[in-house]
């Protein structure tokens, strides 16, 4: 949960509590397996994993809501905005310039949205 909360920013991840009444095992399987597990390990740091995150769910297409917390949760992470940009624009080689427009578009809306709540 832990690594969850610091890459959400949120003391109560709204990915989890957003499930709680629906379908809990799935928020729990979130933090433990996704967060507990996979994205401790190790090898990488919080920064390089969300860098990661971010060029597989742009190059989906068709994971927005989860790309627009992953670009807050590089930020989060300690990422700055030029990274976050050039990762996404390095997506149009291998998943196609739309994927990569798209995922550009959501990260300036995170921008926006972000300078707005400063």
């Amino acid at each position: 949960m832990k690594a969850l909360q610091h890459i959400s920013g949120e003391a109560e991840p709204t990915v989890v509590t957003s499930l709680a009444d629906i379908a809990p095992d799935l928020g729990r399987y979130i933090a433990e397996f996704a967060y507990g597990d996979v994205y401790s390990g190790p090898a990488l740091e919080p920064r390089d994993r969300q860098l990661v995150t971010l060029g597989a769910l742009a190059a989906l297409g068709n994971a927005a809501p989860q790309l627009r917390f992953h670009i807050n949760g590089a930020l989060n992470a300690g990422c700055t905005r030029a990274e976050i940009v050039e990762a996404l624009t390095q997506i149009a080689v291998y998943a196609g310039f739309p994927a990569a427009i798209n995922a550009v578009q959501h990260a300036k809306a995170v921008f926006e949205a972000r300078d707005a709540a400063e």
